[in-house]
């Protein structure tokens, strides 16, 4: 029988785990726009050997796993450069960076894929590369870049779980906590994957609603 005193009964951990892992979300998301812009502008150089960074970038973090970056970030960072790092910002660092990846291609498409009329026409009217990227450019592409930009941050949300092999207190680790003492998992990773669909369901029909909006 399914036993719903396990989840009232420790409500406030998965409640508190649930904050945890929106705020990294959030956190990691804004980062990796940034992260992911400044690739994509890196990319898009005039500059061959920028343009090679900025590619090796993205394939480098790409074609390894997150667990991987993450696992790596915590304990040989810390070894390879002679720093401390938090468990916290070990987490941060990598899914930024991880996700920054995934931005910058999706950035560099949408930027690429605007007419080049555009760029010709600030030229004419006298501004300089990085004035029309920033007035005409940019702000075009972002609009038709809104719906696969949803769709990578909903991506970058079920990354977090990964978290928890560091023991950050997202709400898979709280999950786990949880089953650990009560020896019931079925109700506690059940109600997990509910409280995933209760987030997820409703960013899915708004990001499927941005791309039927586009068109």
């Amino acid at each position: 029988m399914f036993d719903w005193s396990v989840i009232t009964q420790n409500a406030h951990l998965f409640a508190w785990g649930l904050v945890v892992t929106l705020e990294y979300t959030v956190i990691t998301c804004v980062l990796g726009l940034i992260v992911g812009l400044l690739i994509a502008l890196v990319q898009l150089s005039p500059l061959k050997a920028l343009r090679i960074i900025g590619m090796l970038f993205v394939e480098f973090f790409r074609n390894v796993p997150l667990l991987v970056w993450l696992l790596w970030s915590y304990y040989a960072l810390p070894i390879f450069a002679g720093i401390n790092i938090s468990k916290q910002a070990a987490g941060i660092l990598a899914l930024s960076l991880y996700g920054g990846a995934y931005y910058a291609e999706i950035l560099r498409a949408g930027i690429q894929a605007l007419d080049h009329g555009q760029a010709d026409a600030a030229k004419a009217l006298g501004m300089r590369s990085w004035q029309a990227m920033r007035r005409i450019i940019l702000p075009q592409a972002l609009r038709q870049m809104i719906p696969p930009l949803a769709g990578q941050t909903i991506i970058q949300m079920k990354n977090t779980t990964l978290l928890s092999v560091l023991t950050v207190p997202d709400l898979l680790y709280q999950a786990s906590y949880v089953s650990s003492f009560t020896y019931r998992p079925m109700e506690v990773y059940t109600v997990v994957g509910l409280i995933f669909l209760a987030v997820l369901i409703p960013s899915n029909y708004l990001a499927r609603r941005l791309e039927m909006r586009r068109h």
